[in-house]
């Protein structure tokens, strides 16, 4: 039978293996640090579906867990662990109604609530698709639609590029993507008059956007692939690391001194002083509550003590402004 501290032990390297850590990347003795990328950013796929538009708006966080959004059902958001959601809106122009259709959780962590991992996979554009490409090649996995046993099995793949003047985050400082009912009506209203069959043409949700959708469809094994591109410079093999900043003579924290290091020990002693007491008190006497500490008499006589040392101290104070020696009669 396994020991269960050995299960303990090796639980850090274990979630280790199963999630990214996007400061510390190595690839082939090469580092790369994505921790700039971190935050939710989404891109969307729109369709034209007669007689209604879809817009598919799907969300992803390379470095940590999508966070619920506040004021919306939870039945319209991906489970906890997801690290790429796909929502699908349609609006319907003739009766003027959008609505959520499907909630797609593309990947992420779910070993404890599906037993999926995300078990991301990243490679070298060199080595994956064998060209003069730079950049990386991140694959996550672990979602599945619908989360049924014959719901097919989901997965990302998001490619790098470096480009040097882009820093990735392009495009997302204000959130422009919303379009809201009476644009739709608009397009869908032109389409209906339209005489011939041609879609309406709708708007660029992601313009400027360094991330940007290249497609959704099933692949091999009728699994779900969402591809995305991703240009920024921290995909650059060569990329120089910000300069650490000095710190100036206003900004400069100090290290631990002598004496800090000194409290600290004398505390650890002291420490190590009453468990060790205590233990021998128990072991040996078989004591019980304060006699268990070392000197607990004294201990618990301290308090008293110390107003005693305070009172006569006071006293002393007090009585040293007078002036001695005996009054005339």
């Amino acid at each position: 039978m396994p020991n269960p501290w050995h299960c303990l032990l090796l639980l850090p390297a274990c979630v280790a293996a199963v999630t990214l850590d996007c400061k510390h990347i190595r690839i082939d003795k090469k580092d790369f640090d994505l921790s700039a990328l971190g935050g939710p950013k989404t891109i969307h796929e729109q369709r034209w579906l007669p007689p209604s538009i879809s817009n598919t708006t799907f969300t992803i966080d390379l470095c940590s867990p999508l966070k619920k959004l506040k004021g919306v059902d939870s039945k319209e958001q991906c489970p906890s662990g997801t690290r790429v959601c796909g929502v699908e809106e349609r609006y319907n122009p003739i009766d003027g109604v959008k609505e959520v259709v499907e909630v797609r959780p593309i990947a992420g962590e779910f070993s404890t609530s599906h037993g999926r991992a995300m078990d991301p996979e990243v490679t070298r554009l060199k080595e994956s698709s064998n060209t003069d490409l730079e950049g990386l090649r991140i694959e996550l996995r672990g979602g599945k639609f619908p989360e049924t046993r014959s719901g097919n099995l989901q997965k990302a793949i998001v490619e790098l590029l470096c480009d040097r003047e882009l820093t990735g985050n392009e495009g997302f400082e204000e959130d422009g993507a919303a379009v809201d009912a009476a644009s739709y009506g608009e397009m869908g209203r032109r389409a209906d008059g339209d005489n011939d069959d041609d879609e309406p043409e709708l708007p660029d949700l992601d313009k400027g956007k360094s991330l940007q959708f290249v497609s959704y469809k099933s692949e091999k094994d009728d699994v779900g692939v969402l591809r995305l591109t991703w240009k920024t410079k921290y995909a650059c093999e060569s990329a120089e690391k910000e300069p650490v900043k000095e710190p100036t003579e206003g900004n400069k924290t100090a290290g631990w001194g002598f004496f800090t290091w000194f409290i600290v020990v004398v505390f650890l002693l002291i420490a190590a002083y009453i468990i060790f007491g205590s233990w021998l008190n128990y072991s040996r006497y078989g004591a019980r509550g304060w006699d268990l500490i070392p000197h607990g008499d004294t201990l618990r006589d301290l308090p008293y003590l110390v107003k005693e040392w305070v009172g006569g101290l006071t006293d002393r104070m007090k009585s040293g402004g007078s002036r001695g020696g005996y009054s005339a009669v």
